[in-house]
């Protein structure tokens, strides 16, 4: 496992990992599911040695728990193998891992409000991660004045198709984060 990157002596230093962090709610379905395929992605385009992927919730109430199941459906049926399918823990995240992030993308504008709520409130000096929105970096995503026409669909309330297109948003927005990504990566 890599050792998190110093964050009280400023920009990374050039060979430290790029961190990325996705965040939806509770950290069981849209940000892990995001987790895997833009870390099988990154490995794809050689990056996997650089950059360092995990996922996080804004809430604290499926904290321990593994998985949706049918997230773990969608993912395996689409071909996805990466360990975080059999191993991930859901987890909330806290103002010290933002911080501690080169770029944070959130699933939807509530989420994106409770990140600068965290980072807002924090104690910390340091330099605040780049938040974004998830489907900002879709090409095809809605480009409207309201952030949450960029939201993934939330599919824990749905069926197996609800599932499907959120695989399908995620994977329609992870060809930009990896772009975003090997550019900054080139840049250190």
């Amino acid at each position: 496992m890599t050792a998190p990157r110093d964050t009280t002596s400023g920009p990374a230093a050039p060979d430290a990992p790029y961190r990325v962090m996705t965040v939806c709610t509770g950290n069981i379905c849209r940000s892990p599911m995001a987790e895997v395929v833009l870390r099988e992605r990154l490995t794809q385009e050689g990056l996997a040695d650089r950059v360092v992927v995990d996922s996080t919730g804004v809430s604290s109430e499926e904290t321990g728990n593994p998985m949706d199941d049918r997230a773990l459906d969608v993912l395996r049926s689409a071909g996805y193998t990466d360990d975080a399918l059999r191993s991930h823990t859901a987890r909330q995240v806290t103002a010290e891992q933002l911080r501690d992030r080169d770029l944070v993308v959130a699933m939807t504008a509530d989420h994106a409000r409770a990140l600068r709520r965290l980072l807002d409130g924090s104690r910390e000096t340091t330099a605040a991660p780049d938040l974004r929105m998830f489907r900002s970096f879709d090409a095809a995503a809605p480009r409207t004045d309201d952030d949450r026409d960029l939201d993934v669909a939330d599919p824990w309330y749905g069926g197996p198709e609800d599932f499907d297109v959120c695989l399908e948003q995620v994977e329609a927005a992870v060809e930009g984060i990896v772009a975003h990504v090997r550019e900054a990566v080139a840049r250190r």
